[in-house]
């Protein structure tokens, strides 16, 4: 590009064009399915495809739109896309965003404010036709695209072959710095040729001073032979006697090595009588401890007769609950997985739910009433697969007038008039005898801390969650 600015022709949307309405003067339309106006100013030609650099502008603008938008305006492929972080809709709805773009004339203008907003002075300039010379091609394109003045397409094409322009000169810089490179490396290699040449050289010299040194080595060496070999005649002599000798001491060695074994079998015929005094003494210990065993079980049976006792279902929980108003009761009007399969695995474990706590965490969207009838059936499949013992509280100020039935062992409880969810919780980790496990699932610090100072498990609300969405 050049340093002045470049003046659109005269059917681009320069001074000699008729007047056209732009994003900033043309009004809304007011049916989200108002046709687009033709995709540039002569009729509706296809559009151009987009470099890569000035896609990825133009979906993240896109992005950043689709957060800003009231839910009623929002395009009906991309409204699962809009709950998404701006990051994410890019990544993962992309062609939706790209379709949206293309086929929605209110979501691209919509685009096209919120580009204008980013950069009023570069939607000033592609609007007017009057473009500074030092204009980023990207933010150029992207501009064009979404504004879409007359011969935005002309824009498109230039930044392109400013795009295309500009991979080249990277190119040839890179090409360039690799000549330099290679010149370099090539003169290092003269360098060091030139080198190793004077230290051959300098090696052949020393290799023939040393060749004469071997020579006066390899007389002097063979004097030693000499000498060495009349060595080696006395020391088969002195062998063959350590032979003689070795060859008594081995047979002392056998005679040795016979009565250790004999020893070694006698030992092991000790160890094996030791073994099986050992038996019999576990086998008669065990006969003691089953009669003392025995013995327990029948006291502990003789004290249950004594006492009376008669088996009941109730649980302390029951005891909270019923502290409640009952269901036909008005209610006061007012304003990781893996720890939780371990815990529920404890043996007589009672799970106590912070109902609207968990709810509200994973599917606030939805009406209480859905809230409450989603969770409750999670935590019955819960019951069914672990057999846990499982209260959850609501809030009592929502409470239903009538509330359906709950499943099997899944016992539900709502808050007295006055009185918080909170409040029924810490009630009945209170009500639990010490020692039996109990696990809370609640995201409020307040209760967690409670709960933990009592002896219970506290849990957060996003492991029962994953856990009930597992399955």
């Amino acid at each position: 590009m050049t340093a002045e600015p470049a003046p659109l022709p005269p059917d681009a949307g320069g001074a000699g064009s008729p007047a056209e309405p732009t994003p900033a003067t043309r009004p809304w339309p007011t049916d989200a399915g108002a046709p687009d106006p033709p995709a540039d100013g002569d009729g509706g030609t296809a559009e151009p495809v987009l470099p890569e650099e000035v896609r990825a502008r133009v979906l993240a603008v896109a992005a950043a739109t689709l957060g800003r938008l009231p839910a009623d305006q929002v395009p009906a492929p991309l409204r699962a896309a809009a709950r998404f972080t701006p990051s994410k809709r890019v990544r993962l709805a992309a062609p939706a965003l790209a379709a949206a773009l293309s086929a929605d004339a209110v979501f691209r203008l919509r685009a096209a404010e919120q580009v204008e907003r980013e950069s009023p002075d570069m939607a000033e300039a592609v609007r007017t036709g009057v473009l500074p010379g030092a204009a980023d091609p990207v933010e150029l394109a992207a501009t064009a695209y979404l504004i879409r003045p007359a011969g935005w397409t002309g824009l498109v094409e230039r930044s392109r072959a400013a795009l295309e322009e500009r991979v080249t000169r990277t190119r040839d810089r890179a090409r360039d710095a690799e000549m330099d490179k290679l010149r370099a490396e090539l003169a290092d290699a003269h360098a060091a040729q030139r080198d190793q040449a004077q230290r051959a050289r300098a090696a052949a010299e020393a290799a023939r001073a040393e060749a004469d040194t071997l020579r006066r080595q390899l007389r002097e060496q063979t004097g030693a032979r000499r000498a060495a070999e009349r060595a080696r005649e006395a020391a088969e002599e002195a062998l063959a006697e350590e032979r003689r000798r070795a060859s008594a001491e081995a047979s002392r060695t056998q005679g040795e090595l016979r009565r250790l074994r004999q020893r070694l079998s006698e030992a092991g015929d000790a160890v094996e009588a030791g073994r099986r005094a050992a038996r019999e003494t576990r086998q008669a210990d065990e006969v003691r401890l089953w009669l003392l065993l025995d013995t327990l079980t029948g006291a502990a049976q003789g004290l249950r007769r004594e006492l009376a006792l008669t088996p009941t279902d109730e649980r302390p929980a029951d005891s909270v609950a019923a502290s409640q108003p009952r269901p036909d009761a008005k209610a006061a009007r007012g304003d990781d997985p893996e720890l939780v399969d371990r815990l529920l695995g404890l043996p007589r474990v009672h799970l106590v739910v912070d109902g609207y706590n968990v709810t509200k965490s994973g599917y606030g969207e939805l009406p209480l009433a859905a809230q409450r009838s989603r969770l409750i059936q999670g935590l019955g499949a819960l019951v069914a697969r672990t057999g846990a013992e499982v209260t959850v509280v609501f809030d009592g100020a929502t409470r239903p007038p009538a509330m359906p039935s709950a499943p099997r062992g899944v016992r539900v409880l709502f808050s007295a008039p006055g009185e918080i969810a909170d409040d029924v919780i810490r009630r009945l980790v209170a009500a639990e005898p010490e020692g039996r496990p109990l696990m809370v699932v609640s995201s409020d610090k307040e209760v967690a801390t409670d709960v933990a100072r009592a002896g219970a498990y506290a849990v957060p609300s996003a492991l029962l969650l994953r856990r009930l969405d597992r399955g």
